[in-house]
């Protein structure tokens, strides 16, 4: 997400969890939350975005209906300060995990499409990969639309441009804002991924 538009949510909800009150002008225990979510082509929108502490986030239910229930039925903060204080050093504990595994080059997050995971290492899925190197060369070498490739393969608009923007196909693992090189296989050569990007500023 756009960190211009996280502020925006921010400034406009006044770093205030919109379920609970918990108010927390740093940030840290505060998160933006998709009230229409991403799978479901949710946008990074003003409208489509909210604030919630991390604890009612985490039991935030997916559906936008549900979501609307649920951020109806309000709460007092302080009845959730022992989970928050729990939370919090639960967190703190997982993130310092992760951030070990991102030394070692350990991919973090689920597997995208052309991978798979077997052993918690990412390997190539040989009939998705062959499907991926498609995607990217029917995208860069012909006249195909972002909507018209998208519904060729069967996928949203969103979600064919988040796959052509997704560097660890060069082999690269993220944790945060930070990136380096994983041990998994390179599915595209930089070359072509650069064209694609190029491509891409350009629509």
């Amino acid at each position: 997400m756009d960190s211009s538009i996280k502020n925006k949510v921010l400034e406009r909800y006044n770093f205030t969890c919109q379920k609970c009150g918990f108010q927390d002008k740093s940030s840290e225990e505060i998160e933006i939350h998709h009230i229409n979510p991403k799978i479901f082509d949710g946008e990074d929108n003003l409208n489509n975005l909210i604030v919630l502490c991390s604890v009612c986030h985490h039991y935030s239910p997916d559906s936008k209906e549900e979501f609307e229930r649920y951020i109806s039925e309000k709460i007092d903060w302080k009845v959730l300060e022992t989970f928050r204080k729990s939370n919090r050093s639960i967190s703190k504990r997982t993130k310092q995990g992760m951030l070990n595994r991102f030394k070692q080059g350990i991919h973090l997050t689920k597997a995208p499409k052309g991978y798979k995971l077997v052993n918690k290492k990412l390997v190539l899925n040989e009939l998705e990969a062959l499907n991926v190197k498609k995607i990217f060369q029917e995208f860069v070498e012909t006249d195909i639309s972002l909507t018209q490739l998208s519904k060729k393969h069967n996928m949203t608009t969103a979600g064919i441009k988040k796959l052509l923007q997704n560097s660890t196909y060069l082999g690269k693992i993220k944790f945060a804002s930070q990136e380096s090189q994983g041990h998994h296989p390179i599915l595209i050569e930089k070359e072509l991924f650069d064209r694609v990007q190029e491509k891409l500023k350009n629509l």
